[in-house]
C-alpha cells in the first residue's frame, strides 16, 4: 500500500466512524430500542455458525459479547479502510460500499421485535452522511496528489488532514453524546430502583449451617448476584419498563390470559433457592450458579389459561425475540418453576431478565430460562421450534448430573501428606446422594457431603486424601438421589450437555 492509499484508508475509517456514531445519535432520536450497531450485533449472533458460537463461549465465557464487539470493530475498520482505498481508486466506489452497509444496517434495525419502520431512518441518514463525507475527504486527498506545485500540494494536504481531524473529533464528541443520551434513556425507562419487592407468601427455608463447608477455594453455596454467570444472545441488554411490561399466554389454551407487572407482584409469591446451569458449561466449568429467586409458580398462570389436550410444549418469547421450548409437564408439575421478579433479595438485574424471567429447576437454560419474557405460547414440539433447537440442540434439555473440583486448582503444587479437596456437585430436581473421588487409577473413595438445601440446588463436598511425592491426577464423580452414577464417557456440550468426569493434575513434593 502506498502512502497516499494509506491516507485514503484513514479517510475511510474516519468516515465510517462518523457513520456509526451518527447512526447511534439518530437512533436515540427516532428509535432508541433498535440502534443500528446493536441490531447488526444481534443479527451477527443469530447467523454465526454454531461451532463458532461454542468456541467463543468456551474461550471467552461470560465475556463473549465483549469479544464480539472487539471483533466487529476490527472487521468494520478493515472494511472502512478498503472503502477509502476503493473511493480513491474509483470515484464513488467507496461511497457505494458505505451505502450498501447502511442498507444492511437499516434492514437489521427494522427486523428487531420492538422496532417499527422508523428504525430504518437512523442507518439510512447516517449512511448518506458517511458516503458524502468519504467523497469529500477523498476529493481533498485527490486534489493534493494532483497539485502541480509543491506549495499548493502542501496546502491541499493540510486541508485534507484538517478535514479528517475535524471529522474524527466530531466522531469522538458524537460518541460521548450518544452514550449520554442512551444512559439518560435507560434511566427513564429502567425503573428497577423503583420496584419494591413484596414479601413472599412462602419464603425460602433457612439455610442450615451444615450446608456450608469450611474450605478456602470452594464455591459459595449462594452465588453473589454480581458474579452470577450470564450467557444469552442479547447483544445489548433489553431495558423493559415494568409499567408497560405484559405477559400473554396464547396458543392451545381454553382462554388467552394477559398479566401485567403489578398483577404479578400481587400474586402469592414463593421464594426458593434454585441452581441454574448453562448447557454450554464444559465439565468442570463455571457457567452455573445458585441464587434465591422470588416469583409466582408458572403452573398457576397456565392453569388460568387451561392448556388444551394434546399440547406438550410452551414456547416462551423474550422481549428481544429469543425463544425457548419447555416441556409442558415440567411447567405444570409440583416443581418450583416460577416467573421470577427477584434475585437474592433484590429486583432482577437488567442482564438477568428484569423485570420478569423464567426460572425452571432441572432444565438447562436454553430450554427454560427465558429472560425479559413476554409470551408463553402453549403448543406442541411437533408444531414449533425454539431458537437453539433450530441450531441442532436437543429439544428438551434436562440437566445432567455433574461435579467439579474447586480446590486445589489444576496444576497446583502441594507438600506431601494429607490434602483436602473440595468442590460442588449437582443434579437439579433430582438431588445428590454421594460424591466420590479417585487418585490416579485407584479406587473410588467417598467424600463428605454438606447438608442439602433442596433437590434443586447444588451441594458442597470435601474429601481428605494422602498423596506421595510426584505427579497425580485427581478425579471426582457424583451419584444422584436415584442411585444413577454421573456419566463418565466424555462428550461435548452439543447437543444436550457435556458429560465426563472432572480431573485435575497436582504436583506433590
Amino acid at each position: 500500500m502506498t502512502r497516499t492509499q494509506g491516507w485514503a484508508a484513514l479517510a475511510g475509517v474516519v468516515a465510517v466512524a462518523v457513520t456509526a456514531v451518527a447512526g447511534q445519535l439518530l437512533a436515540a432520536l427516532f428509535s432508541p430500542e433498535a440502534s443500528p450497531i446493536s441490531a447488526v450485533g444481534t443479527i451477527t449472533i443469530d447467523v454465526m455458525p454454531q461451532p463458532l458460537k461454542e468456541w467463543a463461549i468456551s474461550v471467552f465465557g461470560t465475556a463473549d459479547k465483549i469479544a464480539l464487539v472487539i471483533a466487529m470493530g476490527l472487521v468494520i475498520a478493515v472494511l472502512a479502510a478498503l472503502a477509502g482505498v476503493a473511493e480513491f481508486s474509483r470515484r464513488y466506489a467507496g461511497a457505494v460500499i458505505i451505502a450498501v452497509f447502511s442498507v444492511l444496517g437499516m434492514a437489521a434495525a427494522v427486523s428487531r421485535p420492538a422496532a417499527g419502520p422508523e428504525a430504518g431512518i437512523a442507518p439510512l441518514l447516517a449512511g448518506l452522511l458517511g458516503a458524502l463525507l468519504l467523497i469529500g475527504l477523498v476529493n481533498r486527498l485527490r486534489r493534493s496528489t494532483l497539485a502541480s506545485e509543491y506549495a499548493e500540494a502542501g496546502m491541499q494536504r493540510r486541508k485534507f488532514l484538517g478535514a479528517t481531524a475535524v471529522s474524527a473529533a466530531a466522531a469522538v464528541v458524537g460518541a460521548a453524546v450518544s452514550t449520554s443520551l442512551r444512559q439518560a434513556q435507560n434511566a427513564t425507562t429502567a425503573l428497577r430502583s423503583a420496584v419494591n419487592l413484596p414479601p413472599a407468601a412462602s419464603g425460602a427455608k433457612p439455610i442450615p449451617g451444615a450446608a456450608t463447608l469450611k474450605l478456602d477455594g470452594i464455591s459459595d453455596l449462594v452465588t453473589d448476584t454480581a458474579g452470577f454467570y450470564r450467557i444469552d444472545t442479547a447483544f445489548t441488554v433489553p431495558r423493559v419498563d415494568p409499567q408497560t411490561w405484559r405477559l400473554k399466554v396464547t396458543g392451545m389454551v381454553d382462554r388467552e390470559v394477559e398479566i401485567d407487572f403489578a398483577q404479578l407482584a400481587a400474586k402469592p409469591l414463593i421464594e426458593r433457592y434454585i441452581t441454574l446451569a448453562c448447557v454450554s458449561n464444559p465439565i468442570g466449568g463455571e457457567l452455573i450458579g445458585n441464587a434465591k429467586w422470588l416469583g409466582w409458580p408458572i403452573r398457576e398462570l397456565l392453569a388460568e389459561a387451561g392448556p388444551a389436550a394434546g399440547a406438550d410444549m410452551v414456547l416462551s418469547t423474550s422481549a428481544d425475540g429469543w425463544t425457548a421450548g419447555t416441556p409442558l409437564e415440567v411447567l405444570t408439575d409440583e416443581r418450583d418453576a416460577v416467573l421470577a421478579i427477584g434475585m437474592n433479595d433484590a429486583p432482577l438485574p437488567f442482564e438477568h431478565g428484569f423485570p420478569v424471567r423464567m426460572v425452571v429447576p432441572g432444565l438447562y437454560g436454553y430450554v427454560s430460562a427465558t429472560k425479559w419474557v413476554t409470551e408463553l405460547k402453549v403448543t406442541r414440539f411437533a408444531d414449533d421450534v425454539a431458537y437453539w433447537t433450530t441450531r441442532g440442540w436437543a429439544a428438551r434439555g434436562p440437566i445432567k448430573t455433574s461435579s467439579r473440583i474447586d480446590t486445589p486448582r489444576n496444576g497446583a503444587n502441594r507438600p506431601p501428606g494429607k490434602l483436602r479437596l473440595g468442590g460442588m456437585a449437582w443434579s437439579q430436581h433430582v438431588g445428590i446422594r454421594a460424591v466420590e473421588v479417585r487418585v490416579d487409577d485407584g479406587g473410588w473413595q467417598p467424600a463428605e457431603l454438606a447438608a442439602p438445601i433442596s433437590a434443586d440446588t447444588w451441594r458442597q463436598w470435601v474429601a481428605d486424601i494422602v498423596l506421595e511425592p510426584g505427579e497425580h491426577v485427581l478425579t471426582v464423580r457424583a451419584v444422584d438421589r436415584n442411585g444413577e452414577v454421573q456419566i463418565g464417557e466424555p462428550a461435548p456440550p452439543i447437543p444436550s450437555g457435556a458429560t465426563g468426569y472432572h480431573s485435575i493434575n497436582v504436583r506433590i513434593g
